[in-house]
């Protein structure tokens, strides 16, 4: 008998994943340099020539039985212990390499995480707008998304989370810096956001962890400082890949790092070899567990994406469009000039401009331009987007 509900979700096929197609699609018609394509986040800027060499030398002088070999079930112990410095280092932490699990990129991390502190029927909140696919990572754990809707400023909302907050709450799911926003949470907002855990942790009489998940932690401009969210919360699980920073989304290769301060901190790692025996995740790649911590402080050119968020901003506010400007990431999140986000996309098709509308995101009426895309590109798409508003009639 085949299971209904994966055959029920093919009709809820990633809006993201069918605009990128249609953008391959439009580009085999009219040569893929003049398709302005801001649906997928795909980094545009190389890997560091640093990652490439650490690839040559493990392949030239590593044994081989290793480096193609079978991982440990908790991941390589040199690999862990190199994360776990890394992290001590940047942001004044005490991890030790066993409080670190390789995994495949940030949703192996989250899918162990979830799976760590949630059984079925428990809820797990997020804040809108949020990344589609938490609704997935969550529901089939046999948990409950419960999706809060932020500020207008994308901040948290503490008085909704408050009306949806229960005791049948484990856990929080934040994004920051985030996916479509581009917005990063501020301090303030982090320390209340602690104090609200601690107090409801102490109100219910069980632990409530915060999952983070940080891909884009190192996206951030104007020289802020990054704000490491389990400096704030003693029982938090991050959830990180190397796709963004080092610009390796194909490799999948990431990590959940268990605070030290969690309860049962290193039991969870443990856990997690459990977790992976009933999920088929069986560890990382070996050679790219090796290679990531052969550069595990260094990332990929990441300055374009400040140029772009500039330019791109610079064009919505001219045009008239409600925007929060990006602190980070490489996605701007503009509202659209009508309510019907999708009917606005699909105006911009004609003008071969790929925008995702956002009810998927939680948050209809805007539209997520993902701006990993080359900077003459980009600049090009901006003069299309102003033909487009203004023949359109919508500024």
């Amino acid at each position: 008998m085949i299971v209904q509900k994966y055959e029920e979700m093919l009709q809820g096929k990633s809006v993201i994943r069918t605009l990128s197609e249609k953008a391959t699609k439009i580009g085999e018609e009219i040569g893929y340099e003049n398709v302005f394509d801001f649906s997928l986040g795909n980094p545009s800027v190389p890997a560091p020539a640093e990652f490439t060499k650490a690839m040559q030398d493990l392949l030239t002088n590593e044994d081989p039985v290793a480096l193609h070999g079978y991982s440990p079930t908790l991941g390589i112990p040199w690999v862990k212990k190199a994360i776990a410095d890394s992290l001590n280092r940047r942001f004044d932490m005490n991890y030790e390499a066993e409080h670190i699990f390789p995994t495949s990129g940030a949703a192996g991390a989250i899918s162990h995480a979830l799976r760590l502190v949630t059984e079925p029927g428990d809820e797990v909140i997020t804040f809108a707008p949020f990344f589609p696919e938490y609704i997935p990572y969550v529901n089939l754990t046999g948990a409950q998304l419960k999706v809060v809707q932020s500020r207008e400023d994308f901040q948290i909302d503490f008085e909704a989370l408050e009306e949806a907050f229960t005791e049948k709450t484990m856990a929080l799911l934040v994004n920051t810096p985030n996916n479509p926003t581009g917005v990063v949470y501020s301090e303030e907002t982090l320390q209340t956001l602690a104090k609200f855990l601690e107090d409801k942790q102490n109100k219910y009489g069980h632990s409530i962890f915060l999952i983070s998940d940080e891909p884009y932690r190192e996206i951030v401009y104007g020289g802020q400082p990054i704000h490491f969210v389990a400096k704030y919360y003693a029982n938090t699980l991050t959830c990180y890949s190397f796709s963004k920073s080092l610009s390796l989304p194909g490799e999948r290769i990431g990590y959940l790092a268990v605070a030290p301060t969690c309860e049962k901190a290193k039991t969870l790692v443990q856990m997690c070899g459990q977790i992976s025996r009933g999920i088929g995740h069986n560890c990382p790649s070996s050679i790219m567990q090796m290679a990531v911590a052969k550069v595990i402080d260094l990332t990929s050119d990441l300055s374009v994406y400040e140029r772009n968020a500039n330019l791109i901003y610079e064009t919505m506010r001219d045009v008239g469009l409600t925007c929060q400007k990006p602190d980070g990431t490489f996605y701007i999140f503009p509202k659209a000039p009508i309510a019907d986000a999708t009917e606005f996309a699909m105006t911009a098709l004609k003008y071969n401009l790929v925008l995702v509308p956002s009810d998927s995101f939680g948050r209809p009426g805007y539209v997520r331009l993902a701006y990993c895309v080359g900077e003459e590109k980009v600049a090009r798409a901006m003069q299309a987007f102003r033909e487009m508003m203004a023949k359109e009639k919508f500024c």
